[in-house]
């Protein structure tokens, strides 16, 4: 009887212990999913950005004649950083890994004078990485720029923002590359004397026969050709006949929105038989559609004032200001640039898809995308849109260290 008591204790025990278990599983909260935020953290602290087009160097020049006594990176007041959109705390929380800043100068200038300021202004991204060398290495290839990052810098390469840099000479050209340079978009603004720009008036239907041994030396010599800012048959001359993968450092789809500094659907299509890759870029009237059409008329009124004004600036101007008035300027916005990613992906594909948000070249910015600091906002977009960590991670750097590495391999560079 005594056992038998003992043995009902036991077994009651052990009832309840495993009746407390089976309470305490059940109690236990699932650890909650990460939010896009977070996920967009965790990929870029591991694969973090590699910019495409950023021209603060052009607003140290223009703000503070090149002379670094005059401001410091390390945190730029207010008034200066809605100039430059960049400096180095907005760098580091934007998750910045590699930087192209670009060494533009005005493609209105004289050869000469456009060889000499470009040259000046290369001097500047290089005092800048000796300035602080804490935060940035200068790079050249895709294994010095993972070297870098690996070290917790930005890697800092340059890139040419127009085929007028180098004054129609071959000879030039590869002086700027042993300067540094490791991109030349092809054309700015204007057209040159040998490659058509998509803002101005055609001279060559595409490439002259200069502009086609232009694009052959640079992929000899390891250079990527930028096809931001050409034109349609510029994109299609190189396509052709380059041997290289081409970078558009900051360009959008142009079905998305209609602006020629966009890329049209016939080009996206080519993309993966180059290897080439859109850096999706934040210029509003490259992004927003309504921005674009706004533009638009805001010329068309324009030139109406000035014929019907001439000699009368202030009339010209009375009338464009009541326009404006009139018609709200609209803003661009971070979901907008997605969608010119969206739509990339859609025709290209996930592989041809980059960062080259323009900052510091830009007078405003689309709303949610006011500086570097904020590229995180647009990665965790991209999540609430489906992108994978492995989409991010591509988006961020794959993509481009590829273009890198292609171009490099191209040109037989170990």
């Amino acid at each position: 009887m005594v056992v038998q008591k003992q043995l009902s204790n036991i077994s009651l025990k052990r009832i309840l212990r495993v009746s407390a278990l089976a309470l305490l599983a059940g109690s236990v909260v699932p650890a909650a999913a990460a939010t896009p935020e977070e996920t967009a953290r965790e990929v870029l602290s591991k694969a973090p950005i590699i910019d495409g087009h950023n021209d603060t160097p052009h607003q140290i020049a223009e703000l503070f004649d090149r002379d670094f006594s005059k401001f410091d990176l390390k945190g730029l007041p207010p008034e200066i950083l809605a100039k430059t959109h960049t400096d180095i705390p907005t760098l580091r929380a934007g998750y910045l890994g590699g930087q192209f800043w670009s060494v533009y100068v005005d493609a209105a200038l004289p050869k000469h004078e456009a060889v000499t300021r470009t040259v000046e202004q290369i001097d500047v991204v290089r005092q800048m990485i000796a300035r602080y060398p804490d935060v940035f290495v200068y790079a050249d290839t895709a294994a010095t720029a993972e070297a870098a990052m690996k070290k917790g810098k930005i890697a800092s390469l340059i890139g040419m923002e127009g085929g007028h840099s180098i004054g129609s000479s071959l000879e030039i050209l590869r002086q700027m590359h042993a300067l540094g340079a490791r991109y030349m978009t092809i054309t700015h603004s204007l057209t040159t004397d040998w490659a058509d720009s998509a803002t101005d008036a055609p001279k060559h239907d595409g490439l002259s026969p200069f502009g086609f041994e232009v694009i052959a030396e640079m992929n000899r010599l390891g250079m990527i050709v930028d096809l931001s800012h050409v034109s349609e048959a510029t994109m299609h001359d190189v396509l052709d006949k380059g041997k290289a993968p081409v970078l558009f450092t900051h360009s959008n789809a142009r079905a998305v929105t209609p602006h020629p500094r966009n890329v049209p659907d016939s080009v996206l299509k080519r993309l993966p038989q180059n290897g080439g890759v859109v850096m999706v870029t934040f210029v509003p009237g490259f992004t927003s559609p309504e921005r674009r059409q706004w533009e638009y008329d805001r010329s068309a009124v324009a030139g109406r004032a000035k014929l019907e004004f001439t000699g009368n600036p202030a009339g010209e101007k009375a009338v464009v200001d009541a326009w404006i008035a009139a018609h709200p300027q609209p803003k661009a916005t971070l979901l907008q640039v997605a969608d010119h990613i969206d739509h990339i992906r859609k025709v290209a594909g996930i592989d041809y898809i980059g960062i080259g948000g323009d900052f510091g070249g830009v007078d405003e910015l689309p709303v949610g995308l006011e500086n570097v600091s904020t590229y995180p906002a647009l990665f965790a977009e991209l999540v609430r849109r489906g992108y994978s960590k492995a989409d991010l991670a591509k988006i961020a750097q794959g993509n481009t260290l590829r273009v890198m590495r292609g171009v490099e391999t191209a040109a037989g560079v170990r």
